[in-house]
């Protein structure tokens, strides 16, 4: 009997120790997860792609993008750092852009036809799926401001225009005077356009207008994505859209697939460039799902859409992206796009033109 009981006591000794050395071995691997996720984390973001040539740019231009692209990417790299969330670091950062006159969004808008400024904005969080835009606005300093109270406090997905600026209103968005959104500059390239209309084009050919003032525009659509310490994705863009815009067009950049898009599953994205063909193609989307459905990495469905499917259709553009790994792309496919990458390490990459 003694025996037996010494034997029973040995092996509940035994298994035990056994599975407490399982128990810490479990724990350790979940620090060691959790470390790592806490370090994995990432910010990216455009101020616009198109014909951007080094031989058109002045030093001092230069200089002025890239402190205004590493001022804006350095605000969300320490929302990040710092334990903020995605969308916290998203909306900081593209208000800086938004703030800026360098860039098509907010105070930089260019101006319609009719010489005023209609501005839109999304945003989306990867967690949740959920997602806010609005179009058309005239008088929302912030945008993607509203697009994140539109996501965040109400039951809808996208508001436009008036309601919108009334629901602005209600959620103390900061509105302005639409004279807040003058800019000289932007003001001289619509009647640049507008004197080359009345001498090269057929004013009948409503197509062929559109077409004349896009390739005559400088795009500067901002928009930001990124990944935080606890692994959800966000993605943000905001544009004062084309310039020489009429009849309350609207682009790609408050659509949900097309200009923006976020799912912690794959990756967050945010376009820029001729927002009819990424509507069409449903770009932000479209990189998500080859991501899921294919699975390949996000540089390779990056590629594939920005480089062929894009293309393909007749437009052009770039986007950026960051998957739920923290993998960055920034494809583009036209002569040049401001861009700006921060890893958690804090490295960071700044470019401007295609060979960079």
């Amino acid at each position: 009997m003694i025996r037996i009981l010494t034997f029973l006591s040995l092996v509940f000794l035994w298994t035990s120790c056994s599975e407490g050395k399982k128990s810490q071995e479990t724990m350790n691997q979940t620090v060691s997860k959790t470390t790592n996720s806490e370090e994995n984390f990432g910010i990216v973001i455009h101020g616009g792609a198109g014909t951007i040539l080094k031989e058109n740019m002045t030093d001092s231009l230069e200089n002025a993008y890239k402190e205004k692209l590493t001022e804006a990417i350095t605000a969300g790299h320490t929302i990040l750092k710092n334990g903020g969330t995605s969308i916290e670091a998203v909306t900081a950062t593209i208000n800086i852009m938004e703030d800026s006159p360098l860039f098509n969004a907010g105070k930089g808008a260019v101006f319609t036809h009719n010489e005023t400024n209609e501005l839109d904005a999304s945003i989306m969080d990867g967690a949740t799926l959920n997602a806010g835009a609005v179009a058309g606005v005239t008088r929302v300093k912030n945008p993607i401001n509203l697009a994140e109270a539109v996501m965040s406090k109400s039951q809808h997905v996208m508001l436009s225009g008036v309601g919108a600026e009334e629901f602005a209103e209600s959620q103390e968005i900061e509105l302005v005077d639409p004279d807040y959104f003058y800019t000289e500059g932007r003001f001289r390239s619509l009647q640049r356009i507008k004197e080359k209309e009345k001498t090269q084009l057929d004013h009948d050919s409503a197509i062929l207008l559109e077409e004349f003032s896009y390739k005559d525009s400088k795009f500067g659509t901002v928009g930001c994505a990124a990944l935080d310490k606890n692994g959800n994705l966000a993605a943000g863009t905001s544009t004062g859209g084309m310039t020489n815009k009429r009849w309350n067009r609207i682009g790609d950049a408050p659509i949900i697939g097309a200009g923006t898009y976020a799912n912690n599953a794959t990756c967050a994205v945010s376009s820029t460039g001729w927002g009819e063909f990424f509507i069409r193609a449903m770009v932000a989307h479209d990189i998500s799902a080859m991501m899921e459905y294919k699975g390949i990495s996000l540089q390779e469905a990056a590629k594939e859409v920005i480089q062929k499917k894009v293309p393909d259709l007749g437009g052009d553009g770039g986007i950026i992206a960051i998957d739920h790994e923290g993998n960055v792309s920034m494809e583009f496919n036209t002569a040049g796009m401001y861009r700006a990458h921060m890893n958690a390490k804090g490295e960071l990459i700044l470019g401007i033109y295609k060979d960079e």
